[in-house]
């Protein structure tokens, strides 16, 4: 079995975290990367991204599993992260995406309280030697450069649209 080296998680890992819950936190209205907040759901860029344009999809309410989760805002969360990967397609023009949700913490969550899915953009050759030898990871875009081409599409984000 190979192993995968990842150390510049520690600082997200062994950073101080905020008593507040950061999904909460990012419905406030002077958030910084927070790209949608409807009535159900919401769009925040990961702060700690595996590459640009890494999503996070939230539901508005604060809980943490599936189930707690009524039919309506299922759906309503499974179409923003649909529409979400649509503007991601739109604007970055990725190959593919990782797209997913990690429950409770022994499954990778880092903020297990506060339900909610990541989308990865993938392009062909995103991973490199660079990252493996010198633990160094390339993210070639700044972080505020992307959320800027991205809040325009989502100021115009309509859930109830079947495009």
């Amino acid at each position: 079995m190979k192993t995968m080296w990842a150390p510049w998680r520690m600082e997200y890992i062994l950073g101080e975290k905020p008593d507040s819950c950061v999904f909460c936190d990012a419905l406030e209205p002077d958030a910084e990367l927070t790209l949608f907040k409807g009535n159900d759901t919401m769009v925040m860029m990961n702060k700690f991204p595996y590459i640009n344009g890494h999503l996070l999809v939230a539901p508005i309410r604060h809980i943490s599993a599936l189930d707690q989760l009524n039919r309506y805002e299922m759906g309503q969360l499974l179409a923003t992260v649909d529409k979400s990967i649509g503007i991601l397609k739109l604007v970055m023009q990725p190959d593919g995406f990782n797209v997913g949700l990690n429950l409770g913490k022994v499954a990778g969550a880092g903020v297990e309280e506060h339900l909610h899915f990541h989308i990865v953009p993938r392009w062909y050759g995103d991973t490199n030697a660079l990252t493996v030898f010198a633990d160094v990871r390339v993210i070639p875009e700044h972080i505020i450069a992307t959320y800027e081409n991205l809040k325009p599409q989502f100021e115009n984000l309509n859930l109830n649209s079947k495009n």
